[in-house]
């Protein structure tokens, strides 16, 4: 500015020199040299004009004081261009924005909220702004320091990502995902998951805190940038793990917290270093879950049992602090002694009981019950169920135990006989069924089986299933006693008389009955009969004398053509009965002609034994009756058989 009120000023001055004083200055140029003609082409206003001289016409500086000003006056033409940054010095202050001074021809305006941090900010501080736009449209210098700091801070996140360097931030709010932390005055971007070693589900209580972190990751097309609060942890965790895994010893007992519950056990932190507690090393006793025994973020003392360097796995014991307790029995656990127990485990063999944590003892199926019939333990014993048993067998230096609960009681197989004699009857409970019988409990602890031919005299049965049922009543004859296999045999037949016997008269060969069919294969037909019996007929058997045959629910005749009382079997068919109808009809017809021929015979031989002589009408006679006597004869000759 300065600059060009002395240009226009020393302009003025030489035009007015020119004008107002023009004989008097050419008077002075000529004094000392002779007067020349003017040039012949055209010459401009001030060609000739000498700008170092002032308005008298003498020289007023000297080359070097030209020089000098020279380059002041260059100085006052700063050169700025867009996106550069700049310092300024704050000229003024109003309510909504700051005036700064770059040295450009005109100030600029920045508005007062990029200031927010500087609340002492006064006339004469100097700032660093970003030239916008060095001339907008209406010709205002536009400035940022928001953009500015930006610009700087962008610049230093990338020299600490390259460097690795620890940075300082503030959470200033929480976004999708995770939250945004601010660095050196630039918004980056803090994931969930890069917030800590363990997982965070509540953002909000860190908004507002100053951490550190340490620059992950960089995009400098869009200026993007993402911290991690997690890697300055865990790169502190890795150096407690070198010194803990340096001083880590077989049998040494650490103070940890659990940091994590699995079905599988517990993952332990030991101060920078995890730790798996396993849950078979958690308890003596058996557990299901960790957690019946574990809390997260408790404290407890646990040993190490081993770890591998390399690895970096270390296996942890709980249990191991307290002494086995089979090896600190009480007096109280001795052969023959009653005892109570929790059930903890069921196998097909028989079920454990746990009678003290980490003492157990086996309930086998043969000691549940006197009975010998089979027994399932899975149906008999429930997990978490508490049963009294008697201590069989105690081996201390193995760990093992035999426990009976069929020992509480007597025997009741002591009296058997006396009980359950031969040929006595009772009632029983079915308590199983399979293919070949039924097993009928008599009593707690006795029972014995009705083999499937036992059930029925008159019907046999595919499956005792289709005879009765497991948990019915049923009535039974004691057959025999086998007191050395605990077994008893039963029948329920034997409760009647074998009908078969009587019924062979009834049932005779030959003898025909009305009977309908129940079942129909390709074999032939079962056919309910009276009194409960069954038969079977052939399909050969089944045919009706239409030619169709006899199909299942249809009721008809049928006629036995076999009985086995041994075998209890019974033959029968249909197609017999009308065949035979056919052959005793031609028999009778047989019959009906040989008795008319005998009769005509008979009377022919009395006719002649009384006619002494013959007339000739008698001779007519006797031709017409042996005419006809011939003719009855050739009749019953051409009659098929």
């Amino acid at each position: 500015m300065l600059n060009n009120l002395i240009f226009k000023n020393l302009n003025a001055d030489a035009q007015e020199s020119a004008g107002s004083e023009p004989q008097e200055e050419a008077t002075t140029a000529t004094t000392n040299e002779p007067v020349q003609a003017a040039p012949a082409e055209l010459v401009s206003a001030h060609d000739d004009f000498d700008w170092s001289l002032d308005k008298r016409n003498v020289t007023v500086y000297n080359q070097a004081e030209k020089e000098n000003y020279d380059h002041i006056y260059e100085k006052t033409f700063v050169q700025i261009n867009d996106g550069e940054m700049i310092n300024g010095t704050v000229v003024g202050l109003t309510k909504t924005d700051v005036v700064l001074n770059i040295g450009f021809k005109s100030d600029g305006l920045v508005s007062l909220n990029e200031f927010r941090d500087l609340p002492d900010l006064k006339i004469g501080d100097e700032v660093e702004v970003l030239v916008i736009e060095k001339e907008d449209r209406e010709g205002h210098l536009n400035l940022s320091r928001k953009q500015a700091r930006i610009t700087r801070a962008w610049e230093k996140i990338v020299e600490v990502h390259k460097s690795g360097e620890v940075v300082t931030g503030t959470v200033t709010s929480k976004t999708k995902g995770g939250l945004i932390v601010d660095v050196f005055g630039m918004e980056t971007f803090l994931p969930g998951s890069q917030i800590d070693v363990k997982p965070v589900t509540d953002y909000d209580q860190f908004v507002g805190k100053t951490m550190e972190f340490k620059v992950v990751k960089i995009n400098e097309a869009i200026k993007n940038a993402v911290v991690s609060h997690k890697a300055l942890i865990e790169s502190d965790i890795e150096a407690q793990r070198a010194e803990i895994m340096s001083k880590l010893e077989k049998g040494q007992v650490l103070e940890g917290t659990v940091k994590n519950i699995t079905d599988f056990g517990a993952f332990m932190d030991l101060g920078g270093l995890d730790g798996l507690l396993y849950i078979t090393d958690i308890s003596w006793g058996r557990i299901s879950h960790p957690s019946e025994v574990l809390k997260l973020d408790q404290k407890l003392n646990v040993v190490v049992l081993d770890f591998d360097d390399e690895k970096r796995r270390i296996s942890l014991g709980l249990k191991q602090l307290t002494p086995h307790p089979w090896d600190v029995l009480p007096e109280t656990i001795a052969e023959g002694n009653l005892i109570k127990g929790k059930v903890v485990n069921i196998e097909d063999y028989g079920a454990f009981l746990e009678i003290l944590p980490g003492v157990e003892g086996l309930v086998h199926v043969s000691e549940i019950t006197w009975a010998n019939t089979p027994i399932n333990a899975k149906e008999f014993f429930k997990l978490g169920d508490e049963h009294e048993a008697k201590i069989v067998t105690l081996d201390k230096e193995n760990r093992k135990m035999s426990l009976s609960i069929k020992q509480l009681t007597p025997d009741p197989w002591s009296d058997i006989e006396e009980r359950f004699p031969v040929g006595s009857r009772h009632t029983g409970l079915v308590k199983n069924i399979t293919n070949y019988g039924v097993f009928v409990e008599l009593t707690s602890g006795i029972g014995g089986m009705i083999h499937i031919s036992d059930l029925s005299w008159l019907k046999r049965f595919n499956h005792p299933g289709d005879y009765t049922k497991v948990g019915q009543n049923i009535d039974v004859v004691i057959l025999g006693i086998d007191k050395e296999n605990r077994k008893l045999q039963l029948g329920h037949k034997q409760l009647e008389e074998d009908p078969w016997n009587t019924l062979q008269e009834t049932f005779a060969i030959g003898s025909i009955h009305e009977g309908t069919v129940s079942r129909r294969d390709d074999k032939g037909a079962i056919v309910q009969l009276p009194y409960g019996l069954e038969g079977f007929a052939p399909n050969r058997h089944l045919t009706k004398e239409d030619g169709k045959s006899i199909g299942a629910d249809e009721t008809a005749q049928f006629m036995v053509i076999e009985f086995d009382r041994n075998e209890k079997r019974i033959v029968l068919s249909h197609t017999r009965i009308w065949e035979q109808t056919k052959v005793d009809e031609k028999d009778a017809a047989k019959k009906e002609a040989r008795t008319e021929a005998e009769k005509t015979r008979k009377a022919v031989k009395s006719m002649q034994s009384k006619v002494e002589k013959a007339t000739l009408g008698d001779l007519g006679i006797l031709a017409d009756l042996k005419k006809k006597m011939e003719s009855g004869e050739n009749n019953e000759e051409a009659k098929p058989e």
